[in-house]
């Protein structure tokens, strides 16, 4: 995921590495001393900030992480000689291998981390999840129906998508191999280019 720029006043760094300790390490496991100090703000501006104490905070964090994945598509799409459903896909599942390729498997999905710790326990987390999710699928299916494929099965192609890499990152992570990721999309390639209006 992005990196927070260093121009960011204690307040978006804080959000951001909210963010990226939860990816990792979960929303239980993320304490809000270590969040302060992956972001090098000062531990006394935590409640400044956030008086809501740590679930406005993974709640902002979730948040952030949904707008981050919806800005992504159209520089995914922009990045393709020749824009197509499967292309999009596949750039999407790309950001995870070339991560996991990297620097390991470590890192899943901050907006799915929070909602297996926390869709039971706090409603309003549960809410900021479904919030996030949404705004990534719009995203998604307003660049699928640009790309031609009809209105009426934009949402419920994006709602795939997003299933199938959330899922596969799961077992990407567990099995501490990519082959999940690449397999939904070289699966689910051919079936989103064929939903092309005219295609075929």
């Amino acid at each position: 995921m992005a990196e927070a720029k260093s121009e960011h006043g204690p307040r978006e760094r804080m959000v951001f590495s909210a963010a990226q300790l939860i990816r990792r390490d979960g929303v239980a496991s993320t304490g809000m001393r270590e969040v302060a100090a992956h972001a090098r703000a000062p531990r006394g501006s935590l409640q400044h900030y956030f008086p809501g104490g740590k679930e406005q905070l993974v709640n902002e964090a979730v948040g952030w992480a949904g707008r981050y994945a919806a800005g992504r598509v159209a520089r995914f799409l922009t990045a393709l000689p020749e824009p197509s459903p499967s292309g999009l896909f596949a750039q999407m599942v790309r950001q995870w291998t070339d991560e996991y390729e990297r620097t390991g498997f470590e890192g899943g999905c901050p907006v799915a981390a929070a909602t297996v710790d926390c869709a039971e326990s706090s409603a309003s987390t549960r809410e900021a999840a479904s919030a996030a999710f949404a705004a990534w699928t719009g995203a998604v299916a307003r660049a699928l129906a640009d790309l031609g494929v009809p209105a009426r099965r934009a949402t419920p192609l994006a709602t795939l998508m997003i299933s199938s890499l959330e899922g596969a990152l799961l077992l990407a992570r567990a099995e501490r191999d990519p082959r999940a990721l690449t397999t939904v999309s070289g699966e689910l390639g051919p079936l989103l280019d064929a939903a092309v209006a005219g295609a075929g």
